[in-house]
C-alpha cells in the first residue's frame, strides 16, 4: 500500500562517499534533506582498499575540505597510517594517502549524518521517480513510501544492477553481499535517462595470522604526521605496518593457464574495466613482458585481522586465486577471508549532464559519483559535494557552482567527464590537470575557502583563521623581498655548508631562497627578524618564492584560458545550422551543448577549425 511520507527540498539515493557528502552539503545550506542507504550497514563503506587520497586523490580530499566538505575531518579521526606521497617530486604533485579503520571510518561518518540538523538517514530501496511538467516531484521506495521532493540527487555508487563475478559464479550483487538496486535502473531507462555498463573488482583479504612478514619489505607511516583537514590539529596516534611483496613467474604461468576460466577474457563480464586499475590477470596480459607485479599487504581496522592485498584484484575461480596468492613470497600458506571479485554495474553518460551535475532534460535531477562513470571514493566525495551545493543553490533561486579548470583538480574532473564523456571508469591524476603547479595540495584553501565560505560551508571561526594564514604568508614574501643580506664571512660561510655559491655583493633572501640548496628554515641562520610562522605558513611561503618564475608563467597561460572562457555559448544554440562546421563537430556540440568557446574546444572530434567557425558566428552575433 502505497503512501505519502513526507515533504523534503532534497532526496539522495546513495549514502557511499558521493550521497554522504551531497547530503550533508545540502543539510548544512539550510534544505530539508533525506539520505537513502540500501542497508544502513553500507553508509560510506569503502568495498575496496580501505584507504583515502593518494597521488591526485589527496588534492580532491583537500579542496572537499576547503569548500566544507567532511571526507578530510573523517579520515583525520579514523587513520591508522599515513604518509605523504612523491616528495621526491615538485610540490606539484606532493599528495597525502592515509590507511583507514574501515569499520570506525563507516561508523563516524554514519554517526555525522546522524547528528546533522536537517538530515534524516533512512534504510529503504528507491525504486522510483516521478515527474510532473519535467521536474522532479516524487521518490518512492520498495515498500510503498511515497516522498514529495524538489530535487533527486543520485548517487548509487556499484549498485544499479549490481552483478558479482568470481569465476564461473556469479550472482545479482552491489559491493560486500549487499542487495542490488535493479528497479532504479528501469526507472531511469523509462525517463528516458540511457545506461552503460562498467566494471571495476576489488583483491581478496586475508587472515593476517596465515602471512609471513618476514618475507616482504615494511612499509611504515611518516614521523611528521599531517591532517587532510586545514582545520584538524596534528594528532599523535600509533600507525599501523603496511608490507610490500611481489608477484613472480609462477604467479603468472598459474594466471596464464586458467585464463579461459576468467569471466573478463571469456566474455561474461560485458562491462568496461577501469584502465589505471586492472585485475591482476589482465596486468600479466597487458604487461607480459614484466617479470613482477607489486602486491601491499595493507591492514583494514585495528579491530580486525583482516589483511588487503592491493594489486591482485581478479574475478578468477577462488581455487585458482588461493593458488596464485600463494606462490607470493610471505602468502605461501594465507588463508582467505573473503575471495575476490569483478562487480558489473549501470552508469549513465556523464556528457549528458551539465558541469553543475544536473541532469540536461530533467529538472532537478543530479548525479554523483561511480554513477557518473568515475572511479575512486575521492572522485565520488567531490561530485557529491558540488551535487550537494548546485541543488540547494538551484532550489534558491541562485547561480550554481562552476569550478574551472584553473581553480582545482574538482574542475578537472568534472569537465572532462562532461565535455568529453568516458568509455571506461574515469580516474583522476595529477597528468590531466594542465594548471598543476597552481593547483597544488598544499594552497587548496587560497583558492578554495572563500568559495566555500560564500556558500555557507565554511564557518566564521574558519574563514579569519584562513584570512589570517593568507596575510601572515603575502607579508613574509614582501619581508623576503625586501631585506637584503651582505656578503659577510658569516653569510659566506652559512652559504660554502649549503652548497652554494657565497656572495660578493648583497641580496635579498627571496632571491637565496630561490636557491635549490637551501629551505626557509636553513635562513634562520643568518635572518633574525623572521616571524613565527605556522609549519603550513612556512611551506606556502617557500614554495611561492622558489617557484615565483614558473607560477608567473602559468597565471600567464591561465589568463589565455579564461579568455576563451569568457566567450559564452547559448544552450540553445542548433549546431547544424550553422555554416561550416564538421559533420562530428555538429552532432558532438548539439550533444555537450557547451557553455563556453573554451569548453567547446575541449570536446573530442570538434577541431581547431571548428572553433574558428563558432569564433566568427558569436561575431555575427554580437554584431545583430
Amino acid at each position: 500500500m502505497k503512501y505519502l511520507a513526507g515533504e523534503y527540498d532534497i532526496a539522495v539515493i546513495g549514502a557511499g562517499h558521493a550521497g554522504c557528502e551531497a547530503a550533508l552539503a545540502a543539510s548544512r545550506m539550510g534544505m530539508k534533506t533525506l539520505i537513502f542507504s540500501i542497508s544502513l550497514e553500507a553508509v560510506a563503506n569503502m568495498p575496496c582498499n580501505p584507504h583515502i587520497g593518494g597521488s591526485s586523490k589527496g588534492h580532491l580530499v583537500r579542496e572537499i575540505d576547503c569548500l566544507g566538505g567532511e571526507m578530510g575531518k573523517n579520515i583525520d579521526k579514523t587513520m591508522i597510517q599515513i604518509k605523504m606521497l612523491n616528495t621526491s617530486k615538485g610540490p606539484a604533485v606532493h599528495s597525502l594517502r592515509a590507511q583507514a579503520d574501515r569499520k570506525r571510518y563507516q561508523m563516524e561518518m554514519k554517526h555525522t549524518l546522524e547528528k546533522q540538523e536537517n538530515l534524516e538517514l533512512k534504510q529503504a530501496e528507491i525504486v522510483n521517480i516521478t515527474l510532473k511538467d519535467n521536474k522532479v516531484d516524487t521518490i518512492e521506495t520498495d515498500v510503498g513510501a511515497i516522498y514529495k521532493v524538489k530535487s533527486v540527487i543520485v548517487a548509487t555508487g556499484t549498485y544499479l544492477r549490481g552483478k558479482i563475478f568470481i569465476g564461473d559464479y556469479s550472482k545479482e550483487s552491489g559491493p560486500d553481499g549487499v542487495f542490488p538496486s535493479n528497479k532504479l535502473s528501469e526507472c531511469l531507462e523509462n525517463l528516458g535517462i540511457e545506461l552503460i555498463r562498467f566494471k571495476t573488482g576489488t583483491p581478496a583479504r586475508i587472515s593476517r595470522k596465515s602471512i609471513d612478514f618476514t618475507k616482504m619489505e615494511v612499509q611504515k607511516g611518516d614521523n611528521d604526521i599531517v591532517p587532510f583537514s586545514l582545520d584538524d590539529e596534528v594528532k599523535e596516534f600509533e600507525q599501523q605496518d603496511c608490507y610490500l611483496t611481489y608477484t613472480n613467474e609462477e604467479t603468472h604461468k598459474i594466471i596464464r593457464e586458467n585464463l579461459h576460466r576468467s569471466p573478463l577474457f571469456a566474455g561474461k563480464i560485458e562491462g568496461t574495466g577501469p584502465r589505471y586499475c586492472p585485475s591482476i590477470e589482465d596486468k600479466v596480459v597487458r604487461f607480459s613482458d614484466k617479470p613482477r607485479h607489486q602486491v601491499f599487504v595493507e591492514p583494514i581496522g585495528m579491530d580486525t585481522d583482516e589483511m588487503y592485498i592491493q594489486g591482485m584484484s581478479s574475478s578468477l575461480p577462488e581455487d585458482v586465486q588461493i593458488a596464485m596468492y600463494r606462490t607470493l613470497p610471505g602468502l605461501e600458506h594465507c588463508e582467505f577471508t573473503r575471495p575476490a571479485y569483478a562487480i558489473e554495474y549501470d552508469s549513465i553518460d556523464p556528457s549528458k549532464l551539465k558541469l553543475s551535475l544536473e541532469y540536461k532534460d530533467i529538472d532537478g535531477l543530479f548525479f554523483a559519483g561511480q554513477t557518473n562513470g568515475t572511479s575512486g571514493y575521492e572522485e565520488a566525495a567531490c561530485q557529491g559535494l558540488i551535487a550537494g551545493i548546485n541543488s540547494t543553490l538551484k532550489i534558491k533561486g541562485k547561480e550554481p557552482l562552476i569550478l574551472d579548470r584553473t581553480q582545482g583538480y574538482i574542475g578537472v574532473l568534472i569537465d572532462d567527464i562532461v565535455t568529453k564523456g568516458t568509455n571506461e571508469p574515469y580516474r583522476m591524476m595529477t597528468s590531466r590537470a594542465e594548471y598543476r603547479l597552481l593547483l597544488r595540495q598544499d594552497n587548496a584553501d587560497l583558492r578554495l575557502t572563500q568559495i566555500g565560505y560564500e556558500i555557507g560551508l565554511i564557518s566564521e571561526e574558519r574563514y579569519q583563521k584562513f584570512l589570517k594564514k593568507k596575510e601572515n604568508v603575502e607579508k613574509e614574501i614582501e619581508r623576503l623581498k625586501k631585506t637584503v643580506v651582505k656578503p659577510t664571512e658569516e653569510v659566506n660561510d652559512f652559504l660554502k655548508r649549503k652548497g652554494t655559491t657565497p656572495l660578493s655583493t648583497g641580496s635579498k633572501l627571496a632571491e637565496l631562497l630561490k636557491r635549490t640548496e637551501i629551505t626557509y628554515e636553513d635562513l634562520n641562520e643568518i635572518d633574525t627578524l623572521r616571524p613565527e610562522l605556522s609549519k603550513q605558513e612556512k611551506e606556502e611561503v617557500e614554495i611561492q618564492v622558489k617557484y615565483e618564475g614558473y607560477i608567473k608563467m602559468e597565471k600567464e597561460q591561465v589568463k589565455k584560458f579564461k579568455k576563451m572562457e569568457m566567450k559564452a555559448l547559448s544552450e540553445d544554440i542548433d549546431y547544424e545550422k550553422i555554416n561550416g562546421l564538421s559533420l562530428e563537430a555538429r552532432q558532438k556540440l548539439n550533444k555537450v551543448k557547451p557553455i563556453s568557446i573554451g569548453q567547446a574546444s575541449r570536446i573530442s572530434g570538434v577541431s581547431p577549425a571548428d572553433i574558428n567557425v563558432l569564433l566568427i558566428y558569436l561575431q555575427l552575433q554580437n554584431k545583430k
